[in-house]
């Protein structure tokens, strides 16, 4: 899939996450709109999703969006990403992000699963629970396999799953990829195999792969796959908004 494509498929997304009419700019820059409902965050946050050279800005409200504005009028997109200079410019509280965001399409694909022993599990089994369990709370949780709609692509040790993946369907037809890999079985490039019978089942099912990371571990093994990255997102949490002039 063309690089234009692919940007053109995740912006799609991304502009329908937000929760109200919105597209990109073609011409680049960013664009802030209220959107208290926006999925590019956890509700009353501000959220950030840059693709390309254009950025999406969501507020939770219309004094929140003017401040917003005028900060990030003076960024680039690529600085609209970047905490640093956020906070230079706002009053942030908490921050979630940011993360990184790839794509793939069928022609950028580098298989790594062939040979390698992968095999397809339903979601409540057992060795799979098992991984999440050891994994603990906020790594299965990060890794977002709890939540996949396809099946769970494993590796086995013995009897032990020690590596998983698997995609949730998203809006606009994207698979969202999952993928855990137990601590004591990371740095073998099981990752990479799993994540990639789990991206071949999405491309066979005619899905778009996106691939989110905060790491630069995991980052890697999406590079790895022919995944290409095209932007990042950020979720950010205000402090105070000063009121409006006369309320």
């Amino acid at each position: 899939m063309a690089h234009d494509l692919l940007l053109m498929r995740a912006r799609e997304l991304w502009a329908e996450l937000a929760g109200t009419p919105v597209e990109f700019c073609p011409s680049g820059g960013a664009k802030v709109v209220v959107a208290p409902g926006s999925s590019l965050c956890p509700p009353s946050w501000t959220g950030i999703v840059r693709i390309g050279d254009a950025a999406l800005v969501t507020a939770p409200s219309m004094q929140a969006s003017r401040m917003v504005d005028d900060a990030v009028r003076k960024m680039t997109p690529k600085e609209i990403a970047d905490i640093a200079r956020l906070r230079a410019v706002l009053p942030v509280r908490d921050v979630l992000g940011p993360a990184s965001l790839s794509y793939l399409g069928r022609d950028g694909f580098l298989p790594a699963h062939e040979g390698t022993g992968v095999e397809q599990l339903p979601i409540g089994d057992g060795g799979l629970a098992a991984l999440l369990t050891l994994a603990g709370e906020e790594e299965a949780s990060e890794s977002g396999l709890e939540g996949i709609s396809s099946p769970a692509f494993c590796l086995r040790r013995g009897d032990e799953v020690v590596a998983a993946a698997g995609y949730q369907s998203w809006p606009k037809s994207v698979a969202h990829v999952s993928v855990l890999v137990a601590t004591h079985c990371r740095g073998r490039r099981l990752a990479r195999a799993v994540a990639s019978a789990a991206a071949a089942h999405a491309l066979d099912a005619g899905l778009f792969p996106q691939w989110r990371a905060r790491s630069y571990a995991s980052q890697r093994v999406a590079v790895a796959l022919g995944f290409q990255e095209l932007g990042a997102q950020l979720s950010v949490r205000l402090g105070e908004v000063p009121l409006e002039p006369g309320r």
